[in-house]
């Protein structure tokens, strides 16, 4: 315990030598020449990458729901199960006004239209209900809105592929809220080869959880050659409404026998 408390020691004053050391960093940036500016640029920002990704996990861990951050309810059987990291922990930044096309949204999740001017917000916003397991959502609000489509897309990990198998369901549970009535779509890509498999399901026009199966048993799935998934939330006529995506999650399992 002794050498435990004397290394905390050390530690902690380590830590005030080397933000004294930011902090004059910052004071002599503004009369620093430009070769020491690009040193300390590029330090900065590989030591922003660690403290951003520190912070992701923290915050993810501390935020409200504390109580099932990571909780996932799976199906019977399930082998895997994943809430993407957009709904798992905080993302920088954490709104954008007037996205653009294929911006990134942390991780995993990118948003696609084909606005010719977007008036498409979105902020993550924190979920602090008694029924919440994830302790982030996704909102979108949108006004005017002249293309013909708007999507979320999510990639899944490698995990997701290991032993997939035409046998298997795949279970795609969302908890989407709307000020109107909306179509929405759930679009299950997995790329085999040349070819991509795609599966598509439409979630009834109602808010609260909605879970749907994707059954491989009926696509043309090469199961040696699977090199990626993705899913594609799919917004029909998204026009004055706001859309908050309060989880979502997957899960896969093996279909019962006949």
């Amino acid at each position: 315990m002794a050498v435990l408390g004397v290394w905390r020691g050390l530690t902690r004053l380590a830590d005030r030598g080397y933000l004294r050391r930011w902090d004059a960093a910052a004071r002599r940036a503004e009369c620093d020449d430009p070769e020491t500016l690009k040193t300390y640029r590029a330090r900065a920002r590989a030591l922003r990458k660690r403290l951003d990704r520190v912070l992701h996990v923290a915050e993810g861990r501390l935020a409200l729901p504390i109580v099932g951050a990571s909780a996932v309810r799976k199906p019977l059987h399930a082998d895997w199960a994943y809430r993407p990291p957009l709904w798992r922990g905080p993302i920088f930044p954490a709104g954008h006004a007037a996205v653009e096309s294929q911006t990134r949204l942390g991780e995993e999740a990118t948003i696609f239209h084909d606005c010719g001017i977007s008036e498409i917000s979105f902020r993550q916003v924190r979920n602090t209900r008694e029924t919440d397991l994830a302790p982030f959502g996704a909102r979108f609000d949108v006004f005017a809105f002249d293309g013909s489509f708007l999507s979320l897309v999510v990639e899944l990990p490698d995990a997701a592929l290991v032993g997939l198998q035409k046998r298997h369901l795949i279970s795609l549970s969302a908890m989407i809220e709307t000020e109107k009535p909306l179509e929405v779509f759930a679009r299950l890509n997995i790329r085999h080869g040349p070819n991509t498999e795609q599966i598509v399901r439409e979630f009834p026009r109602s808010n609260g959880e909605i879970t749907l199966d994707f059954d491989l048993a009926y696509s043309k799935l090469n199961e040696r050659r699977i090199e990626r998934m993705w899913l594609d939330l799919i917004f029909e006529g998204p026009e004055l409404n706001q859309i908050t995506l309060r989880d979502v999650t997957l899960a896969r399992r093996p279909r019962a026998e006949i």
